[in-house]
């Protein structure tokens, strides 16, 4: 569930959205959404753990309340972080439009929306289901390396901005879970001992291409 009720303050006026498998969270994850709510003077930013990624299959992700608990658990200390369980709940595919037009039903009028999202992706966007609809109702905050070119974005209102490289995936850390490894320093420390306590991905395969 959203952890508090900030969505009907009216102080609330400028909301980031960061969508994802969080397979598991990580301290990437975190430091570009604490990035992003700097950078962009966000009220809150969002975090939504997907139910099933649209162009993706579901092998190798955990349950999805195991990964909503995780990002509940990573995100507890920081009052400008919420979670949604926005598209646990509708389950099938998860699609940004049903997700953006869920919160500006929720969200106050004045409200704005901020979809944060990597610079790998920002060429693809013209391909995502129902984009025209999208892009009426929200800024991208488009996620670029250091010394890389932001992508052009015609027709889309979004903001570049430049990240360290954090070279963190989810999927090393599965790996490394896998191989009897430690993951300490990669996730915070709630986050090790969730996954340690439910003996998360201890049989896990790396299959599939989704990693983060």
């Amino acid at each position: 569930m959203i952890r508090s009720p900030i969505y009907r303050e009216d102080r609330a006026k400028r909301i980031g959205i960061l969508g994802g498998t969080f397979n598991p969270i990580h301290f990437g994850h975190l430091a570009i959404a604490q990035m992003a709510q700097d950078e962009l003077n966000l009220d809150r930013v969002v975090f939504i753990p997907c139910y099933w990624p649209p162009h993706k299959d579901k092998t190798g992700i955990l349950k999805a309340q195991h990964r909503f608990d995780m990002v509940r658990l990573a995100i507890s200390q920081n009052p400008k972080f919420e979670v949604s369980d926005v598209e646990i709940k509708r389950k099938g595919k998860s699609y940004t439009v049903d997700t953006l037009l869920y919160f500006q039903k929720i969200l106050p009028p004045q409200a704005e929306l901020f979809f944060i999202i990597g610079g790998d992706m920002a060429g693809g966007l013209k391909s995502w289901q129902r984009i025209q609809e999208i892009k009426k109702n929200v800024t991208f905050i488009v996620l670029n390396r250091p010394g890389s070119h932001p992508k052009e974005l015609p027709g889309f209102k979004f903001y570049s901005l430049e990240t360290p490289i954090i070279d963190i995936s989810s999927s090393f850390l599965r790996h490394r879970i896998s191989k009897g490894k430690t993951i300490r320093y990669f996730v915070p420390d709630t986050v090790l001992q969730y996954i340690n306590k439910h003996s998360l991905f201890k049989n896990h395969e790396k299959r599939g291409t989704y990693e983060k």
